[in-house]
């Protein structure tokens, strides 16, 4: 199961996390442990420690059941997460979501040729959603043309900014690949990419004139709609802005490419 490892290994620090907030209680808990006892609808409290009669706590002392009865549950807790610490960490020690892929992509390159894969690999799969072609929007008359170092057409100085980050990186992208938004029609994402993780489209959408109210109005219409299509910010949807006064950066650029892509 693909992105199996990530869940198990933030679920692993989900448990750590528990596991270090059960044990800070245990730190200024009592010794012992609490007994309760019901008849006639009256509850009382003992206090256990060496045996398990336990001495009778006066109602007065309201705060040590309550330490008592946390403690026990803290173990309890502790114990838990700790049984399945230890499975994770037994499962993620040798397991990687690609194990299956890599059997192929281990053979060498003679012997590859020779075998089909039980599964598209990952890079076949990237190879193929690249080569499928797509109607871009076309360029008004009149408008600056912009080329990107890998000889594309863009429309900005950041959108060449950022087309040329992928290109050194070798991210592969597409440029302006239509979309169809329910509610709203057809919008042309900046950069459209391929997530090998999700094996979906993921998209990447520059605003470039903030400080403009109108345009500010259309690129906040444009991302509602993106999130009643089911595409949120941080999922599919990466959204860089910009003004006159705050500039698109390369530091921010490499910090969402380095989280997202």
């Amino acid at each position: 199961m693909r992105g199996l490892k990530q869940m198990l290994l933030q679920e692993q620090k989900y448990l750590e996390n528990i596991v270090n907030k059960a044990k800070a209680g245990l730190s200024i808990a009592p010794e012992g442990h609490l007994r309760i006892s019901k008849d006639k609808n009256k509850i009382r409290y003992y206090h256990c420690t060496e045996d398990n009669s336990g001495i009778y706590i006066p109602k007065s002392d309201k705060y040590l059941p309550q330490r008592l009865a946390q403690k026990t549950y803290n173990l309890t807790v502790i114990k838990k997460a700790e049984v399945r610490l230890k499975q994770i960490k037994k499962i993620t020690k040798d397991y990687s979501d690609d194990e299956i892929e890599e059997l192929f992509t281990s053979l060498h390159a003679d012997r590859q040729a020779l075998v089909t894969p039980v599964e598209p690999t990952a890079k076949q799969l990237l190879d193929a959603w690249y080569a499928e072609e797509y109607q871009r929007k076309e360029f008004q008359e009149g408008t600056a043309v912009i080329l990107t170092e890998k000889g594309e057409r863009v429309r900005s100085k950041s959108e060449k900014i950022l087309a040329d980050f992928f290109y050194r990186r070798n991210i592969l992208y597409k440029y302006e690949k239509p979309l169809y938004l329910r509610g709203y029609g057809t919008v042309y994402p900046d950069f459209t990419f391929w997530s090998k993780k999700t094996g979906q489209e993921f998209y990447w959408e520059h605003e470039g004139m903030m400080d403009k109210p109108e345009y500010a109005r259309a690129a906040i219409r444009k991302i509602e709609s993106y999130q009643k299509n089911d595409i949120y910010q941080g999922d599919r949807l990466i959204l860089t802005f910009e003004t006159e006064q705050s500039v698109l950066n390369t530091k921010t650029i490499e910090g969402l490419v380095n989280k997202y892509l």
